[in-house]
Formats: C-alpha cells, sequence, structure tokens
C-alpha cells in the first residue's frame, strides 16, 4: 500500500547524531536518538535534556510533535517534561527533548546517549479563524468535562 509521502530535510549538528527512521512499516512516528545528555536541578527536582543533534525544516503548514516512546513506562519516573513538544515550522534549531525524573528518591532509569529517547511526528494543520458567537450549538456532551464519558455526573 502507497502512502502519502512528505520530504522533511534534516541536518546533523553532530556527527552521532542518527536519521529519524521507522522502525516498522506501518509506524505512525519516527524515532529520535539521544547524542548527549545534561542534567540540571530545578525546585522540582532532577531535569534532562537530552540533545538529538538534528535539525529539520518542518514544511509551512505542518507542525511537529515529541512524544513519549512507550518504553517510557520502564523508565520509572521517567516522563516527558511538558508531554507534548511542539515544534513549529518556523524552528529550524536542534531537536532538544526535556525529560524530569519524577520518581520519589530521583532514582529514575535513564536514557543514555546512543538510546531511542522519543518520537517525532509531523502532521498538517489548517488555519483557525475565531468567529465569536453568542451562543454555540448543542450537543449531546455539552459542557460535561473531566471524566464525564464515564461518569455524567461531573460537571465543569
Amino acid at each position: 500500500m502507497e502512502r502519502n509521502r512528505l520530504e522533511i530535510r534534516f541536518k546533523k549538528l553532530d556527527p552521532k547524531a542518527v536519521k529519524p527512521n521507522y522502525a516498522h512499516f506501518q509506524d505512525a512516528c519516527v524515532d529520535l536518538y539521544s547524542t548527549k545528555r545534561f542534567t540540571t536541578r530545578d525546585r522540582n527536582g532532577m531535569m534532562f535534556t537530552y540533545h538529538t543533534g538534528l535539525a529539520i525544516e518542518i514544511p509551512d503548514g505542518h507542525v511537529g510533535f515529541i512524544i513519549p516512546r512507550s518504553s517510557i513506562s520502564t523508565n520509572t519516573g521517567l516522563m516527558l517534561a511538558n508531554s507534548v513538544g511542539v515544534i513549529d515550522a518556523g524552528y529550524t534549531g536542534e531537536i532538544l527533548v526535556k525529560m524530569k525524573d519524577m520518581s520519589p528518591a530521583g532514582t529514575g532509569n535513564l536514557y543514555e546517549v546512543g538510546d531511542k529517547i522519543a518520537q517525532l511526528i509531523i502532521l498538517p494543520f489548517p488555519k483557525l479563524e475565531f468567529e465569536e458567537v453568542d451562543e454555540l450549538e448543542s450537543s449531546e456532551r455539552g459542557s460535561n468535562g473531566f471524566g464525564s464519558t464515564d461518569n455524567n455526573n461531573v460537571k465543569d
């Protein structure tokens, strides 16, 4: 089955950088690899900035999302610092992945240089135009939020 293809230009900023690649044909995201790691401490614990050694050109009308790999669940206490990273088309600097050790004693299993650290997906997006109105159309869900699909009693 032929897929839509989008050519993404990239530049290696570090000789250890690995070209983003798919692990499997049907994967939605490409893997990103670490070329170095810097550790800092903030008031909430240990932060780790992983460098990929890559810069990319995202086409206009598209956005890149850095998301966790499923293996992050095996790295006890480690999580992406902002859950999802957004790369706008105008950014052509190095792709960095910031993680935080959320384990109680700061003992999370860390990714090492050369490890797959995150995933990247690039998606098209519409240009939004907002129109202010007095009323919104009704829907089955209405203003019920935060778990309301599982509990009809939850209100905002």
